[in-house]
């Protein structure tokens, strides 16, 4: 489900399951990391209403959250060096996962291997916990500018979704679609007919689209 990339190095798959709601990558020679990418393969998209917090544990030093991936936000590049303090206490509310802190790990002499890990949780309960962090850090977390409203940021996460305004916007880039299949100066009525095939391909394109990224293309649509 997840892809990660330490810049420099080549693509790691080899995410470890730990349990129904919590996974991990192991980052060997941590120490000598800068940039981290996170990312959803496409495969499996998360389930209505959650997304995962991404953390950093280093052993011996300490952890924190790094940021969030969801269907709308399926990527997310993290600067550790810059973001990691093994000084500071984590916000209140914020606690890294046991699964995480009581894995084992096997590092080169010299070398530390950190955690990547991933916790699925609900939408609201990421956006708690991201709001809780310091304005800096929430920016860095949601991948934002300083330009950017933190608050209106993370109260988008966890936004419900109106039922009526998502099958007006399936409808609306329905018809977008079709309209384009329609010769120049013809308009489209009442009686108007329209190829299955059509349909067919509009289809495919749109369920691949959803389970790629979730719905978020219906808006940048309009």
């Amino acid at each position: 489900m997840f892809g990660c990339c330490v810049a420099g190095r080549l693509l790691q798959t080899d995410l470890q399951q730990v349990d129904e709601t919590h996974a991990l990558f192991e980052i060997p020679a941590a120490e000598k990391v800068n940039h981290v990418c996170v990312f959803l393969l496409g495969t499996v998209p998360f389930p209505d209403g959650f997304g995962a917090t991404v953390h950093f544990f280093w052993p011996g030093k300490g952890s924190q959250v790094l940021g969030m991936l969801s269907n709308d936000k399926p990527s997310a590049i993290f600067r550790l060096r810059s973001a990691f303090s093994s000084t500071s206490a984590p916000p209140s509310g914020i606690s890294t996962p046991s699964a995480f802190t009581s894995a084992t790990l096997s590092s080169a002499p010299g070398q530390v291997t950190a955690i990547l890990g991933f916790a699925l949780e609900p939408l609201e309960a990421i956006a708690a916990q991201l709001a809780s962090l310091p304005q800096a850090q929430a920016q860095s977390a949601m991948n934002i500018t300083p330009a950017s409203t933190p608050t209106s940021s993370l109260a988008s996460i966890a936004k419900p979704v109106d039922p009526s305004a998502l099958a007006e916007k399936i409808a609306k880039h329905l018809f977008n679609y079709i309209a384009g299949f329609v010769p120049a100066g013809t308009s489209i009525g009442p009686d108007s007919t329209v190829p299955m095939g059509v349909i067919a391909r509009w289809y495919e394109t749109f369920i691949g689209k959803v389970r790629a990224g979730g719905v978020g293309f219906l808006d940048r649509s309009e």
